[in-house]
């Protein structure tokens, strides 16, 4: 017999063939996420026959498993005090939260209003809710004026509880006419009450009847192109987050891992990572709020193996001194979305970061990416679809050409939306009905409408408008491109400003990069700009010429931003994400830009060498059409 034709080599061949197959088409790895979601959806609807559907459950279980083992590490966003929670402890305290609820007059099915800094309490209060059959409405803390007012009336509830200082309290204050229904609850006060009621579980039929598509909680859009817009987050989501350790869903596969999450728990990154993680028997390190120069030390001394990031986070950690801590923790992984491709591979080499856990979604949750990626095979991608998840999304993931000024759909002589392939990208429409299914926006009929565009491909069909810009390539990496209205045309050309960037941000010195296009009189489309912050120690000898050098190298043409604003900080929505609309309105205006900023341009003509300063007369000469870019 040939020894190619044996068994043994024949097996040997066969294992080979399997792992190449393995390796270039992913699929074990698709299977497992597949196959996840399966068991979850089998686990959910044997819960909803046995009336097990509320979360609830998922903390009792966990104490009655461990109830002495740290569950919560908390620093109080009030005193140095540090605090810690076993689960038995979380589940008692999260009971007496029930029974204060139900003696405020807290029905099942209620919304409560939360105010507050992320702290112990604020999970306690949360938990006490669902033990009830009621949820929370996230509030988001820095909020003030008309748009506080929007989100409390939004949320239809009763009841608001503050945690907050003094300026925080004040706002609230300052809008309660305009909400004169809303009882308001100091969280100290309420603290003080606590020891009175019972660490039993309320009645259980307060949890009977809850249905996957009740509240977990409702959070809000950032508003930053309107006022924010409620968005329910179901039960059933919930559930699979408890369930995600036995389903193989959950990003965090050890066990007794440590979770640090200083995000706003009033934003879904922040406030569903933190409980996720605690569903699923984790241990949850809180910390009031995000700060550099607390950052590190609290991480080391709760050593965290986790940690939640969101968009310019990890810059800002980058943007500071080389310190002995850089590497003195045990953080070996890291979980959000945001971490932008010119510093992925600078911050996992600084910190000694093994996995980088991205991921791709939004408040509403019908587009949802996972990259778990610890080589550069998958660095500084926002998901990753092997062959088998390519092929089942092919048909509910579809890029589609959008007018970048109108942000309509671009359509044919026929009518129908134009699908660009998915190396090129478009903007991601994602057919319904669909696995995942956006409830709408909380009481808002009108914009939730608008989201759904119908007869894009076909007559009858309907088509869930994400917004977002993304490319995958042919191995199956998926890449953002812009959000929509954050692309601009310019000398014909559409011009991403994620692209722009990520290339200013490579360049020395260049913390962080905002990129947006400004009208300027007597010129068609928008005038690229990029509000940079440069590192202070150079700010004052800042090579312009040599930025724009290296932006003519690595952008075409129309791509190079033609004027450059100094900003004294970055430029980011409360949870540090880059915001472009104050700047966008500011223009390059002499009179609308802020006193400290300077603006700089390449020249008339837009032909110079180097960046120069930006003046009032170069402004009346665009506006009176002697100067042409």
């Amino acid at each position: 017999m040939d020894l190619l034709t044996s068994p043994p080599a024949l097996t040997t061949i066969s294992i080979l063939g399997a792992l190449y197959l393995d390796a270039k088409l992913h699929l074990r790895k698709d299977l497992r996420w597949i196959l996840g979601r399966k068991r979850i959806r089998a686990a959910f609807a044997k819960a909803t026959k046995q009336d097990r559907v509320s979360p609830y459950r998922f903390i009792v279980d966990n104490a009655a498993l461990n109830p002495a083992r740290e569950a919560i590490w908390a620093r109080n966003p009030w005193t140095p005090t540090l605090e810690t929670y076993t689960w038995q402890e979380v589940l008692d305290r999260s009971n007496q939260y029930g029974h204060f609820f139900l003696s405020q007059g807290v029905k099942k099915g209620d919304l409560v209003a939360f105010f507050m800094l992320n702290s112990a309490d604020f999970v306690f209060a949360w938990i006490g809710l669902w033990s009830i059959g009621a949820a929370p409405a996230m509030i988001n803390y820095h909020l003030t004026g008309q748009a506080l007012v929007h989100c409390l009336k939004i949320a239809g509830a009763e009841i608001v509880l503050i945690d907050g200082d003094a300026a925080a309290v004040k706002r609230m204050q300052d809008v309660r006419a305009d909400v004169p229904h809303l009882r308001y609850l100091m969280l100290s006060g309420v603290k003080k009450e606590l020891a009175g009621f019972s660490s039993e579980a309320p009645p259980e039929e307060l949890r009977r009847g809850i249905q996957g598509a009740d509240p977990m909680a409702l959070f809000y859009t950032s508003g930053t192109t309107g006022m924010p817009k409620g968005c329910m987050l179901p039960m059933v989501a919930a559930f699979a987050h408890g369930y995600g350790s036995v389903s193989g869903t959950n990003p965090v596969q050890k066990k007794n891992e440590r979770y640090y999450v200083c995000m706003p728990y009033y934003h879904g990154t922040g406030g569903i990572n933190a409980m996720a993680q605690l569903l699923a028997n984790n241990t949850l390190l809180i910390a009031p709020k995000f700060s550099v120069s607390s950052f590190w030390p609290d991480i080391i001394q709760s050593r965290a193996t986790w940690f939640v990031y969101v968009g310019e986070t990890l810059r800002y950690l980058l943007s500071a001194p080389p310190s002995r801590l850089d590497r003195a923790h045990t953080v070996h992984s890291i979980y959000g979305n945001g971490l932008r491709p010119d510093i992925w591979n600078q911050f996992k080499s600084r910190f000694g970061i093994d996995q980088v856990f991205e991921f791709f979604n939004s408040t509403e949750g019908m587009l949802s990416l996972d990259n778990p990626s610890c080589n550069d095979y998958t660095a500084c991608a926002v998901g990753h679809h092997g062959w088998l998840q390519r092929w089942k999304y092919h048909q509910y993931y579809v890029p589609v050409a959008v007018d970048p000024e109108t942000g309509g759909i671009v359509r044919n002589k026929k009518g129908w939306a134009i699908r660009t392939p998915y190396e090129v990208g478009g903007e991601i429409l994602v057919r319904v009905p669909f696995e995942r299914t956006f409830p709408g926006y909380w009481r808002n009929p009108e914009a939730t409408e608008a989201k759904f565009v119908k007869n894009v491909f076909q007559k009858g069909d309907c088509f869930y408008r994400t917004g977002d810009a993304l490319r995958r390539d042919e191995e199956g990496r998926w890449f953002f491109l812009d959000r929509l209205g954050d692309t601009f045309r310019w000398k014909g050309e559409n011009v991403s400003t994620a692209e722009v960037s990520e290339v200013l941000g490579k360049y020395p010195g260049v913390l962080d990069a905002n990129v947006y296009g400004v009208e300027l009189p007597g010129h068609d489309g928008k005038a690229g700009t990029a509000a940079v912050y440069v590192d202070p120690a150079i700010k004052e000898g800042f090579d312009h010429q040599g930025l724009l050098r290296h932006a003519r190298a690595h952008l075409p043409k129309y791509a190079v931003p033609l004027f450059i604003r100094h900003v004294e900080a970055p430029s980011a929505t409360h949870n540090n994400k880059q915001n472009k609309a104050p700047l966008k309105k500011e223009g390059v205006h002499p009179d609308r830009v802020v006193p400290g900023d300077k603006v700089f341009w390449i020249g008339g003509q837009g032909k110079g060498e180097t960046y120069v300063p930006f003046t009032r007369q170069d402004w009346q000469d665009l506006h009176g059409g002697k100067a042409k870019l």
